[in-house]
């Protein structure tokens, strides 16, 4: 049993209580681990570890890996055009990967024999957090507070008055928001009737203040945005700022039917300005930088990838596989997007590439053009021979009646 645990702090409602719950029906010694991704908020590193030690951790650890996670978490996810079914850009998925490396290393530091995180039985981050566990540390045992104790949301605010735990949530107020800075997930409340249109006070990424128009431009270098109008920036401070011209604009909300890892519907609201402005933009950029077929076989395994880290599956050999793919594509993904972005609007309206493979020369219907039409018809009179010669033998002769023989 274990003695020792290294909970995933991120100082909310669940994990607060965990805490405490921890000590009280486990019997353990808890030392608490919050992982700066980019949250934001008004929690300071020291508030953190104060509220961490109110709720009676022994210690109390702030990482910030705001840096490492655009680097090697967003930045494959960009490169993928990473969208779980064709409209989730991986808010929560991608920061439980690097949130369990630093579990990991904290649970080898301070000798503990397992680590803990704050995830309900029917979310997908339970499985996240279980399995990167397992592969990166399969010594440790995970503990599951929150699968177990079958407390609501109003009987764990409850909890933590009886406990005179700091929280920032009351019975009132009870959205569960999750946010690192490739994006935001809003929880609970209203929100979990399909039916109901999220209030406007849930919403912080998207919140319509600009009214005129304007236009960025974005640089990319192999695939990875680098500099906005001109002005290099890293990954990490690059994601923020573009988010922020695009979500000034009421843009970049995402309301949809999610299909669970656990087989459960579950309606989800975000808000991923930057992420999906760079997305697009990305996308973009590649339709005139990549050939043909390998833009069409990149395309077919963008939801693969989407899918094993939505599953969980970010150490695993298919994803591991995919990433030595989508990393050669890149190589010739450089250039220039323009965005223009306009009130619940963010649209790309110009793109530039030295490596482009667009050759207007080639693309021209005026006087300039060099394309050589005459090579055209026996291109195509080779491309259909297939066909030409099945429908002179087969499609003439199907028996009367066979479908395939109408029209």
């Amino acid at each position: 049993m274990a003695k020792r645990v290294v909970l995933a702090y991120s100082g909310g409602l669940d994990t607060s209580v965990a805490v405490r719950w921890l000590i009280e029906e486990r019997g353990v010694e808890v030392i608490a681990l919050a992982a700066d991704v980019g949250q934001g908020g008004t929690d300071s590193p020291d508030t953190l570890r104060q509220r961490a030690r109110a709720a009676g951790a022994v210690e109390a650890v702030v990482v910030d890996c705001k840096e490492e996670y655009a680097r090697d978490f967003v930045a494959p996810a960009l490169k993928a055009n990473a969208l779980y079914e064709g409209r989730y850009p991986l808010v929560s998925s991608l920061s439980r990967p690097v949130i369990v490396k630093y579990l990991v290393a904290a649970a080898r530091e301070f000798g503990a024999d397992a680590v803990a995180h704050g995830c309900t039985g029917k979310g997908n981050d339970q499985v996240r957090f279980e399995v990167a566990t397992r592969a990166l540390a399969p010594d440790l045992e995970v503990l599951a507070p929150v699968r177990e104790w079958g407390m609501t949301r109003e009987d764990s605010v409850g909890y933590a008055a009886r406990f005179d735990i700091p929280i920032r949530v009351s019975r009132t107020s009870i959205y569960s928001i999750d946010e690192n800075l490739w994006g935001r997930a809003i929880e609970c409340g209203i929100i979990e009737d399909p039916w109901e249109q999220p209030p406007e006070d849930v919403f912080a990424m998207t919140v319509p203040t600009a009214t005129e128009p304007t236009e960025l431009v974005v640089t990319f270098e192999a695939g990875l945005p680098v500099a906005v109008d001109g002005v290099r920036m890293s990954l990490h401070e690059l994601i923020p700022a573009v988010g922020g011209i695009a979500g000034s604009y009421g843009w970049g909300r995402i309301d949809m039917v999610e299909n669970r890892r656990v087989g459960i519907k579950s309606r989800e609201v975000y808000e991923a300005p930057g992420a999906l402005a760079l997305i697009q933009a990305h996308q973009d950029l590649e339709g005139l930088t990549l050939e043909r077929d390998l833009a069409h076989e990149k395309f077919r395994l963008e939801p693969r990838w989407a899918e094993l880290v939505y599953d969980g599956m970010w150490f695993s050999p298919l994803k591991q596989a995919i990433d030595a793919f989508v990393d050669e594509s890149q190589t010739y993904v450089s250039g220039d997007v323009r965005l223009r972005c306009a009130p619940g609007q963010c649209t790309v309206v110009g793109r530039r590439s030295d490596v482009g493979l667009y050759d207007h020369g080639l693309a021209t219907y005026d006087s300039s053009d060099t394309f050589n039409h005459q090579d055209a018809a026996g291109f195509v009179r080779l491309w259909g021979l297939g066909v030409q010669t099945w429908a002179s033998r087969q499609l003439r002769s199907a028996p009367a009646g066979d479908d395939t023989a109408q029209g």
